[in-house]
């Protein structure tokens, strides 16, 4: 997390932030300047209330070392949703227990529990039924791989269904498979998606890139990895409307996911091409190049002569696809008079 910030309001309290900064040194310790002394701590003059109040909106997670009941009653108008309110954590006046108030997921104040109780020698509570259960956070599941969910709005209805030890299955073909230790006893893994739809599972938890339709979605969570590498062979001139349109042809046409693409690749110019440029910012990817001796190496499917007479290779997009993915080829090329093609290769995790 970038910003912690933790608040103390009596005598314990500031010797309590003044120990988790020795154990945290870039989280900021704010108290009472009634308190004031020689530690590195920032003095406020003004009350309590609206201390934490600024302190809430501008953290990425707060400590307070007082009161639980205190805490949520100073907080409670400020809450928004769990994607966007901070983690709030409670220590109390003895550092017994650490308590993960708010955003225990999603806003990571559990596995920050876990830290700072770690370091007080505190026990650390948590309440949250995937922890509690030891079973798997729908939520969270491949957060760490960069995976999103498609649809946020089937969570809930299959977190239940996992925390209730209800039969969840599991099918992936694309992104990292070693996204958990210990599979619970509730969950199976499918080889085929024919066969998962086809189970007795209740809920279903879907690992893919590609585009999927059916009833059995109304049960399911699908995670799209970032295991896409789109290429891009192109002129110096090619506008971002023609990069973007071809594209969103690709994607539509073989049935992937937009979301899953981790990144846009074509082959190094003396200067970028302003179109390519805009579109990765528009799309939030990432732009890679790789030069063209590089690319001269990699044997791709559909060579050009008049591609390798006007770059220097014979192919780009799919050459380049090929390179950055270290996978296979999904999409050979596609072209769009004059100045565009398109490949894609999926990403082996």
């Amino acid at each position: 997390m970038d910003k912690v910030s933790v608040l103390a309001i009596t005598k314990n309290g500031v010797n309590i932030g003044i120990k988790l900064k020795e154990n945290f040194p870039s989280w900021r310790i704010y108290a009472p300047s009634k308190f004031e002394n020689e530690h590195k701590i920032e003095w406020y003059s003004e009350s309590t209330a609206e201390k934490i109040v600024k302190l809430f909106k501008s953290n990425d997670a707060l400590i307070c070392l007082f009161s639980l009941g205190a805490v949520i009653r100073l907080i409670a108008p400020h809450l928004k949703d769990k994607k966007t309110d901070p983690a709030v954590i409670v220590i109390d006046d003895k550092t017994n227990f650490v308590i993960s108030v708010l955003s225990g997921h999603i806003g990571g104040a559990n596995e920050l529990t876990h830290q700072i109780a770690g370091k007080l020698n505190a026990i650390p509570v948590i309440t949250t039924a995937a922890d509690v259960n030891k079973t798997i956070a729908v939520d969270l599941l491949g957060r760490d791989f960069g995976w999103r969910i498609d649809d946020e709005s089937t969570v809930t209805k299959v977190s239940a269904y996992m925390v209730n030890e209800e039969k969840i299955g599991v099918f992936q073909d694309a992104g990292n498979k070693n996204w958990y230790k210990e599979i619970p006893n509730n969950v199976k893994i499918f080889d085929s998606l024919e066969e998962l739809i086809n189970s007795d599972s209740k809920g279903f938890l879907v690992v893919t890139d590609r585009m999927l339709d059916g009833e059995f979605l109304r049960e399911s969570v699908v995670y799209r990895p970032p295991s896409l590498v789109v290429g891009v062979g192109l002129h110096w001139d090619t506008r971002k409307e023609t990069i973007k349109e071809g594209i969103d042809f690709c994607m539509n046409r073989f049935k992937l996911s937009p979301k899953s693409i981790a990144k846009l690749v074509s082959i190094k110019k003396p200067e970028d091409v302003q179109g390519l440029v805009e579109v990765g910012k528009e799309m939030k990817v990432p732009v890679e190049y790789v030069n063209r001796e590089d690319l001269a190496k990699i044997c791709a499917p559909n060579p050009s002569e008049r591609v390798k007479a006007f770059e220097g290779t014979s192919s780009v997009s799919e050459a380049a696809a090929i390179k950055i993915s270290g996978g296979e080829l999904i999409v050979e090329k596609q072209k769009f008079p004059p100045n565009l093609t398109i490949a894609i290769a999926r990403k082996l995790d």
